[in-house]
């Protein structure tokens, strides 16, 4: 597990749907184009154990981020020789880059570093020159038992990230200025249900059950939850399904209307687009799935039942 410094520009990470099963589809390549053993067989556990795409992704891009940096430094060293010490090293390198990554960033890029060194060497990282290890006490949650020492690995600190959900007038503004009932079924479902963007964009047809009012839904993890369809949610999926789908093979609910891309599953940057047209159209400009998902999280209003009369208005007609 020596890397070659002369390939540090060179490492890059592609993606191979026709990967086996049970191999990651992210694969970590030098300048040559061969794999790079000691990432990709750290993948391959990661997909045995089950992660999701988008976790296996982010992954991959960590390892890459490792790659490059460990590879720049003095000679070609293996990855044996790491510990706390160059750990800070690591961490300064990334505070010295323009533009500099957030502490979560750097938090999740030291997690993963350490999850690769106990899978290939089974023990924590070594101290070397410091000491960065913080211990604390571990409490049973039930109260039972004696409390137990255990020690944290070095961390950045993390700001409390406050996300301000919007008003009941800005939620009314954005959901009027919606026309067609598969736009109004992905904000509903937002908004009533709480889906992030990415849970809303892998519904498929056999998630709907119409009949009981429910939807399942796949969430962070691969973990799956069935939540309650409010009615007016179900009557804007009645109607999407039933007037505005167009005919198609793909299982995905949420379909392209129109343009090139009609009949194929929506993306994540046509969603993009979705809810950039219409911040500008109804000018809230928060406006995005998060804040959605969070004005229903925080309860702003008593429940659902409120928030959806408080968004109705009346006369108005949505054309499909």
């Amino acid at each position: 597990m020596t890397l070659d410094p002369s390939q540090k520009l060179d490492f890059r990470l592609v993606y191979r749907p026709s990967a086996p099963a049970s191999t990651s589809s992210y694969r970590l390549l030098d300048g040559q184009g061969c794999e790079v053993q000691w990432a990709n067989d750290f993948l391959d556990v990661q997909q045995l154990r089950g992660l999701s795409p988008r976790s296996l992704r982010a992954y991959g891009y960590d390892l890459l981020h490792l790659a490059r940096w460990w590879s720049g430094r003095a000679g070609p060293r293996p990855l044996s020789e790491f510990n706390e010490a160059r750990l800070l090293d690591y961490v300064r390198h990334q505070l010295e880059q323009e533009p500099k990554p957030t502490p979560r960033t750097i938090n999740h890029r030291l997690a993963v570093l350490r999850s690769l060194y106990r899978f290939h060497f089974h023990h924590e990282i070594p101290q070397g020159q410091f000491n960065l290890r913080r211990p604390y006490t571990l409490h049973d949650p039930l109260g039972y038992g004696r409390p137990r020492r255990a020690q944290a690995g070095f961390w950045l600190k993390q700001p409390h990230r406050v996300v301000v959900p919007l008003s009941p007038e800005e939620v009314a503004l954005f959901w009027r200025s919606f026309r067609t009932f598969r736009d109004l079924s992905l904000v509903a479902l937002m908004l009533l249900d709480g889906l992030r963007s990415c849970e809303v964009l892998q519904l498929q047809l056999e998630d709907l059950r119409l009949s009981e009012g429910q939807i399942r839904v796949h969430g962070k993890g691969n973990k799956e939850r069935v939540l309650p369809l409010p009615e007016d949610a179900l009557q804007a999926l009645q109607s999407y399904l039933h007037l505005e789908r167009p005919l198609t093979n793909s299982p995905a609910l949420f379909i392209s209307l129109k343009g090139p891309q009609r009949g194929r599953p929506l993306t994540l940057a046509g969603l993009r687009s979705l809810f950039r047209h219409h911040r500008l159209r109804s000018r809230v400009p928060q406006a995005n799935p998060h804040r959605l998902r969070h004005y229903a999280e925080l309860r702003i209003m008593p429940s659902k039942a409120t928030i959806a009369a408080e968004i109705a208005q009346p006369g108005v007609v949505y054309s499909a």
